[in-house]
């Protein structure tokens, strides 16, 4: 990990713990990035959870905004922020995952393409990978809050031998 990154993630993590402070919440966040390009930033249980998640994620992903905007005008390389807070997103993804393989089947069952609600862009890659390793297709369809997944069989592979004659 270069130097850069480290006081990158260092920085955000600070950032988060003193907004976190105005609310009279002291705790320690936890910082990591796995792939050296989002920061992870993990806020533990605590009795500030509905507030700090928000209304279906909301104000946690204004925490990643603002913790975002706040290294770029630092001029940090390394902008791109997750915060989660008592692995609301995590849990999230398992469940999205669980209901996604009741799609997966149906599509598989049917052969016909399926359209899901709308997502987010974190939910959307959840299902987008989850569908790959289950053998189907997928296809991002539609603008802003109302983009969402349109679930594919996988493409039938034609046989290229041409058919035997009579």
């Amino acid at each position: 990990m270069n130097e850069n990154m480290e006081e990158a993630i260092l920085y955000a993590k600070k950032y988060l713990e003193d907004l976190l402070s105005f609310f009279g919440l002291n705790t320690d966040v936890h910082a990591t990035s796995e792939d050296q390009e989002v920061i992870e930033l993990s806020v533990p249980s605590t009795h500030l959870n509905g507030f700090l998640i928000g209304q279906r994620g909301d104000t946690m992903r204004s925490l990643q905004y603002i913790i975002g905007t706040a290294l770029k005008s630092q001029n940090f390389s390394h902008t791109r922020v997750n915060v989660d807070i008592a692995d609301y997103k995590k849990n999230r993804a398992e469940r999205l995952v669980k209901e996604a393989e009741q799609w997966f089947k149906e599509v598989q069952g049917s052969g016909q393409p399926k359209e899901l609600g709308p997502m987010n862009a974190a939910e959307r890659r959840v299902v987008h990978k989850a569908a790959g390793e289950h053998g189907l297709e997928t296809e991002s369809v539609g603008e802003g809050r109302d983009r969402h997944i349109v679930l594919k069989p996988a493409a039938a592979t034609t046989d290229p031998s041409p058919p035997e004659e009579e």
